[in-house]
């Protein structure tokens, strides 16, 4: 419930730290998990006191429990160690310390640890953080590389060494950090972020040796995989050795099975460029010579057929059948005009001899009226009736005689 204060009637220090161990001991007995950071055990002490750590959120939590509690578990529990405690909230008031009072130790198990693991990963893989779609592509030839790995570790030395055996050229910005234990988590995180937020880094390296599954925890935790789904820059997974499986290697962008993969997939290999390069350029070179040389054979082909080779032989040919079709329309116009005069000729002939004109000039005369009217019987005509006789050469008048 509130409490009523005020500047002019303020509770005292002792009075607020009352009110909270009255709330805190109506919390009730809880069962905690975390990780072992601190332990100790006085030889002849009734008590046990350990520090409980959260690494995902980097707090810790002070734990005291009898002795003969702690001694059931003291052959599998010491420092780093995850356990579930069931313990009730305690507020000590003269100092205003909370702690926590155990009344029972559980450690978590490797089996139980992989059966979270697995739900977690379900659980992230559902919401599409684990998408191949997600994935960005490393850039050809990084610039500026950011590590992220153990102080002085042999997963920095194999990575530096091989990067810049493969490309010496290659810059990197290293972050190193604790890679097991309770502060891992926090400082793997803030290294990834402040990686990330540099420009000229083009890709980022998680890389980490081998070890046992409770050492590589942190690169399964749920907010360091949160991170690096969030991140702009290319990340790539080089936790342990080829059958460690952490959930870092599932939201990573690239998976590299061990430190010295992750440069070998990161940095491209100078010399294999240079003979790719090579290669190409032989490769280019042949198929240029190739189309030069087919282009050529084509060329000289088409320059050897007779219409190239002597373009005005066709013409020359066509002008000799257009010189022969002429003659020949020639002949055969000639051939139809003289036929056309024979036959003229002697139609003209038969016209001439069957005309009145040619009778006229055999001796025959055409007698015709005055109405002009032919004459072909005597009876059409009377005596004395005046007639107009008609010859070759012209006509003349008679008179019929009765």
């Amino acid at each position: 419930m509130a409490v009523n204060t005020s500047p002019e009637a303020p509770l005292p220090v002792g009075e607020i730290s009352r009110l909270i161990g009255g709330w805190i001991d109506r919390l009730g007995a809880v069962w905690v998990e975390g990780q072992i950071t601190q332990l100790s055990r006085r030889p002849g002490a009734g008590v046990v006191f350990l520090t409980l750590r959260d690494p995902s959120y980097d707090i810790s939590v002070s734990v005291t429990c009898y002795r003969q509690v702690f001694d059931a578990v003291a052959d599998v529990v010491s420092e780093g160690a995850r356990v579930v405690v069931l313990a009730k909230p305690e507020w000590y008031a003269p100092r205003g310390q909370l702690s926590l009072r155990a009344a029972e130790i559980r450690p978590v198990g490797v089996g139980e640890l992989l059966a979270r693991l697995e739900q977690l990963k379900k659980s992230l893989a559902a919401e599409g953080l684990f998408a191949a779609e997600r994935k960005k592509p490393l850039p050809f030839l990084p610039q500026l590389v950011g590590l992220v790995c153990g102080r002085a570790s042999a997963a920095e030395r194999d990575v530096l060494e091989n990067a810049r055996h493969r490309w010496p050229a290659v810059r990197f910005e290293v972050r190193n950090v604790a890679v097991q234990g309770v502060h891992a988590v926090p400082q793997v995180v803030q290294a990834v972020k402040e990686l990330d937020a540099i420009d000229d880094v083009d890709v980022i390296i998680v890389a980490r040796g081998g070890g046992s599954v409770e050492d590589l925890l942190p690169f399964s935790d749920e907010q360091l995989i949160r991170t690096v789904a969030q991140c702009r820059t290319p990340v790539v997974s080089a936790i342990g050795h080829e059958p460690d499986n952490p959930l870092l290697d599932h939201v990573a962008d690239l998976r590299a099975s061990t430190p010295t993969d992750a440069a070998k997939k990161v940095v491209p290999d100078v010399g294999e460029e240079y003979e790719r390069v090579r290669l190409l350029q032989n490769r280019a070179r042949r198929c240029v010579e190739a189309f030069i040389e087919r282009e050529e054979r084509g060329l000289a082909h088409a320059l050897a057929r007779p219409s190239i080779e002597d373009p005005h032989r066709m013409i020359d040919e066509r002008a000799d059948q257009v010189g022969s079709l002429l003659d020949r329309g020639r002949r055969t116009l000639g051939h139809l005009l003289d036929r056309a005069d024979s036959e003229l000729t002697h139609t003209h002939a038969r016209v001439v001899g069957l005309s009145p004109a040619a009778t006229l000039k055999r001796g025959y005369a055409v007698l015709q009226k005055t109405d002009g009217h032919v004459v072909r019987d005597p009876g059409e005509v009377t005596g004395d009736e005046v007639l107009r006789a008609r010859v070759a050469e012209g006509e003349f008048v008679v008179r019929v005689d009765a």
